[in-house]
């Protein structure tokens, strides 16, 4: 029987870096690494909306990219 062992996670953040001269968004990442397993999805939302607001950037949105191993 398989199973799946987290190895890390990363927080996003993504920016609204403006719009190009044909109209298309510029958007900007900031991630963080090293995000622990048992980080609830508040305490993680919480925590890069406040570093967020130290970018001159305004906030469009923030995710969670894990990734894990499948073991046999």
């Amino acid at each position: 029987m398989a199973s799946i062992e987290f190895r890390n996670a990363v927080g996003k953040v993504y920016f609204d870096g403006g719009i190009t001269h044909d109209g298309k968004l510029i958007k900007k990442t900031k991630s963080y690494r090293g995000i622990a397993e048992g980080v609830t999805a508040d305490s993680l939302y919480i925590a890069l909306t406040q570093l967020a607001q130290l970018s001159e950037y305004p906030l469009i949105g923030a995710e969670r990219v894990e990734t894990a191993e499948l073991m046999n």
